[in-house]
């Protein structure tokens, strides 16, 4: 049961933004710039996607770790084998280099970002990461760290119906992060 007086029948942080929709307004634009891109091949919205889950699957949040897992595994051809491999161990996943080294950076972020060391952003420069690169994943680390501790610490309802994650990781894949 939610902490304080949530609407009832939105999960996760769709309640938290119907009761403030004017701190909703600035976090959906930021998750929308991060995760929802257009133009930067180098750092697709599904590794961006898997990035937020990544991190999230890290906190425990269930609603930010299914919701952008399905997004990720949407935007994979649908298929939540990939998202699954990345939360249990990323290093044997079957995606680039590239992506390998940028998730050593979100790891280290989700713990102390103090913890982003100059080794790991020369391993992910050496793997073709680009400074717009690096600072995406430490902002998509960070933000989703906040993300998480907003879904959790509200005790948002988070329901475990697969089929409605499947959808809103489809409405968010394809539309962004603008509206519900």
């Amino acid at each position: 049961m939610p902490h304080i007086a949530l609407p009832e029948d939105m999960p996760g942080i769709t309640a938290g933004f119907a009761f403030r929709p004017d701190t909703a307004k600035p976090m959906r634009e930021l998750a929308h710039i991060l995760l929802h891109t257009s133009g930067n091949d180098g750092f697709s919205s599904r590794d961006r996607e898997l990035v937020a889950a990544f991190v999230s699957s890290r906190n425990t949040c269930y609603f930010c770790q299914t919701s952008h897992g399905a997004a990720a595994s949407h935007l994979n051809g649908g298929s939540g084998d990939l998202v699954e491999s990345v939360c249990q161990d990323y290093r044997t996943a079957a995606i680039s280099e590239k992506l390998k080294a940028l998730l050593a950076i979100a790891e280290q972020v989700q713990i102390d970002g103090k913890r982003v060391t100059k080794e790991l952003v020369d391993a992910a420069r050496e793997q073709g990461a680009t400074d717009l690169d690096i600072h995406d994943t430490i902002l998509i680390a960070a933000a989703f760290s906040m993300y998480n501790r907003y879904v959790d610490g509200l005790e948002t309802w988070q329901p475990r119906n697969g089929a409605m994650y499947v959808e809103m990781g489809k409405r968010m894949a394809e539309d962004g992060y603008y509206s519900g």
